[in-house]
């Protein structure tokens, strides 16, 4: 079956609306004038000064009232653009006969004037019932009793001290603001010719971090390779030359040095207790410009491999945590601030599918630096298979778990690599080895993962399952050669 390939990120330098047509201005009413409020209650007669309505378009007239038609008034025509005339004066002045002739009009008035004025009257005098009476009950005042009572003043402090942002408290915060002090940007030039002014160097930038305070720092082997130059960022703003202290070979890990003491490093944490589900947070620099990213998710899987540009790695860490380009070397961290993995890879074609090397497999490789030492890993020999239960059923073993000593179908290299310390112990092919150093080999515990614990040169036991027949073995670790 062909495997996805996956991408390591590290980052080379790189209709209109219609208007409605306007609506015409209807023709204003003639004014009322000051006649005629006594008027609206009686019916018009011919003392008034008002104009009969003009008959609607269209409509014949009752043949009971047909007034002549009048001319518009001037004011009309002024208000709506015609040529200027005269006001005429009476239509300021009252009728002089609105007050005298309609005697029971002005009664009339009056009594609606005296009505109003009752209604009012009574209006107030209930408003003021009612505040005395809320008043007499200290119901106006229950807000401020409310609020001078000791009791009931502490509860509110307490809800507004509760009230605070929800996500003050989140350890995701808390994990942000400890360790992204100690994540640091790495930027590097490879193929810088000094000699030929038209080279074009090749630029790329990482993520690393700071694991020792006197400048170590644990990155990608991507992130470096083929490096002339290489700049450290600490997320302060200081600046540092790094030089390449060694390089896994057997993943895709490096350590870089820059001269400095007291830098804020990071905790180291135990991958081998990680559970599927486990919140866990990727500090890095994404795309080299965003520098202290932070995001969160999830554990999704482990012993996880992949195929990427340089070789196949195995025993990963899945994460949904965003991983971008740029992010290549960056911490994995769980929720108490420690170290657990290094961010390597992403799927090309998926979103959310993230993969990191465990911490464990770095950690002899950071002890071997801080001794001094050169970087080396451990190597034993064999080719094997790792057993799960499918395996199980297909090459009929009697474990579902263990490391199955066997050079695969259609491999024509052999289990066990002629002179390797595997040899020289007595590991033969179709071995089952079920432990070492009596750590169980199963899918959560993969043989490299385990050897990775050990320094080359050091004895170490093996418990083998031979014929079904429990064996044990005295093997000592060689060195795994540059070439694989």
């Amino acid at each position: 079956m062909t495997e996805p390939k996956m991408t390591q990120p590290d980052l080379p330098e790189e209709g209109g609306l219609e208007w409605a047509a306007p609506i015409e201005a209807a023709e204003p009413a003639a004014p009322l004038d000051a006649s005629t409020n006594a008027e609206l209650i009686a019916p018009l007669d011919a003392s008034t000064n008002a104009e009969p309505a003009a008959p609607l378009e269209g409509i014949a007239p009752s043949g009971t009232f047909s007034p002549a038609p009048e001319r518009r008034t001037g004011w009309d025509q002024s208000l709506w653009g015609s040529p200027d005339r005269a006001t005429p004066e009476t239509w300021f002045e009252p009728a002089p006969t609105a007050a005298a002739t309609r005697a029971d009009g002005g009664l009339r008035g009056s009594v609606a004037v005296m009505v109003l004025a009752t209604s009012l009257i009574s209006a107030a005098l209930a408003s003021g019932g009612t505040y005395l009476a809320l008043s007499a009950s200290g119901a106006l005042n229950r807000q401020a009793q409310v609020a001078a009572s000791p009791a009931v003043a502490s509860a509110v402090e307490t809800a507004a001290a509760t009230s605070a942002p929800l996500d003050r408290g989140s350890p995701i915060i808390t994990v942000a603001a400890r360790v992204s002090p100690a994540v640091v940007t790495i930027d590097s030039v490879a193929g810088l010719d000094a000699n030929d002014p038209l080279s074009i160097p090749q630029e790329g930038v990482g993520s690393g971090i700071i694991f020792d305070s006197n400048g170590w720092i644990l990155t990608n082997r991507h992130v470096i390779a083929g490096s002339d130059t290489i700049t450290v960022k600490l997320n302060d703003g200081r600046e540092f030359p790094g030089t390449v202290y060694g390089i896994d070979t057997l993943t895709d890990l490096a350590i870089v040095r820059i001269s400095g003491q007291g830098l804020p490093a990071a905790d180291i944490g135990d991958s081998s207790r990680l559970q599927v589900g486990e919140t866990v947070v990727a500090i890095g620099s994404p795309l080299g410009t965003y520098t202290d990213t932070v995001t969160s998710g999830i554990i999704s899987a482990t012993g996880r491999s992949i195929v990427v540009d340089s070789g196949r790695i195995n025993n990963l860490i899945q994460t949904d945590a965003a991983i971008n380009p740029g992010n290549s070397g960056g911490p994995l961290l769980n929720l108490a601030g420690a170290v657990i993995g290094i961010n390597t890879a992403i799927a090309r074609d998926a979103p959310g599918i993230g993969f990191a090397i465990p911490i464990n497999i770095a950690r002899p490789m950071m002890q071997q630096a801080l001794a001094g030492q050169k970087l080396a890993r451990p190597w034993i020999g064999i080719r094997y298979v790792a057993i799960d239960i499918k395996v199980q059923q297909q090459e009929k073993l009697p474990v579902d778990h263990g490391a199955y000593v066997a050079a695969g179908s259609g491999s024509t290299q052999p289990a066990v690599v002629p002179n390797s310390p595997a040899e020289k112990a007595g590991v033969r092919e179709h071995d089952i080895i079920i432990s070492i150093e009596d750590v169980t080999i199963d899918l959560q515990h993969p043989l490299d993962d385990v050897l990775t614990q050990f320094a080359p040169g050091r004895t170490v036991t093996l418990r083998v399952l031979r014929d079904g027949v429990p064996t044990t073995l005295e093997l000592t670790l060689g060195t795994r050669p540059a070439t694989l």
